[in-house]
C-alpha cells in the first residue's frame, strides 16, 4: 500500500501528552476546518509528538488538550502492521464500514500504567479531511492500522481504550521490558 500524500505541514512542537483522568479526554472534539492556520499547525504537532514518542502509532487531538476531531497515524516498521499509509493527519474522521471484530491489547499513552483487551474491526474504511487542503479521503485498511485508526477516533469521540474493555478483568498493568 502506498504512503498518504500529506500536502505540506509547517514545522512541528513536541506538546505534553495529557492523562487520564483529564476531563479533555472524554470530552467530544469539535468539527474542525482542516484549511484553518491553527488545524494545520496541530497536524504538524501531531507528527513531530509522535515521531518522538517511542512506541507511539497514534495521536490525537484530545491527548494534547484540545477536543477538535483531528489526530495522526503512522503505523510504519511495526511487527503487527500488514497494511501502511505512512504517516498522515486526518481531520473530521468516519469510519465508514468495519468488519472481522477481534480483541485485542492496547495500550495508551494518555493511560501509561494500564494495557486492555479491545475487540476491533480488523478491516475498515475511513472518511477524512486532509490538512491544509481540505480534501476528502477514504482509507481503506485492515489488521495494526485499522486498530489504529479505530482508537484514534475513539479519542475524538471523547473515549479512551477503558472505556471498550469488557470490565475489570480485560484490563492489565503495562509491563515494562529492559
Amino acid at each position: 500500500m502506498s504512503p498518504l500524500v500529506l500536502p505540506s505541514l509547517p514545522g512541528g512542537r513536541i506538546l505534553d501528552v495529557v492523562r487520564a483522568p483529564d476531563p479533555v479526554l472524554a470530552t467530544p472534539g469539535e468539527v474542525v476546518d482542516p484549511t484553518a492556520g491553527e488545524v494545520v499547525q496541530l497536524a504538524a504537532d501531531l507528527l513531530a509528538t509522535q515521531a518522538v514518542s517511542p512506541g507511539c502509532v497514534g495521536l490525537a487531538a484530545q491527548q494534547v488538550g484540545l477536543a477538535w476531531r483531528v489526530f495522526s497515524v503512522d503505523v510504519t516498521g511495526h511487527p503487527k502492521t500488514r497494511t501502511c499509509h505512512g504517516g498522515f493527519v486526518l481531520c473530521n474522521a468516519q469510519v465508514l464500514t468495519a468488519s472481522r471484530r477481534e480483541k485485542g491489547r492496547e495500550g495508551c499513552m494518555s493511560v501509561p500504567d494500564f494495557t486492555g483487551d479491545v475487540a476491533r474491526a480488523r478491516r475498515l474504511s475511513v472518511r477524512g479531511q486532509l490538512p491544509v487542503t481540505g480534501e476528502w479521503v477514504t482509507i481503506e485498511t485492515d489488521a495494526f492500522e485499522a486498530v489504529c485508526l479505530q482508537h484514534e477516533i475513539d479519542h475524538t469521540d471523547g473515549l479512551v481504550f477503558l472505556d471498550r474493555v469488557a470490565g475489570p478483568h480485560a484490563v492489565h498493568p503495562r509491563r515494562t521490558y529492559l
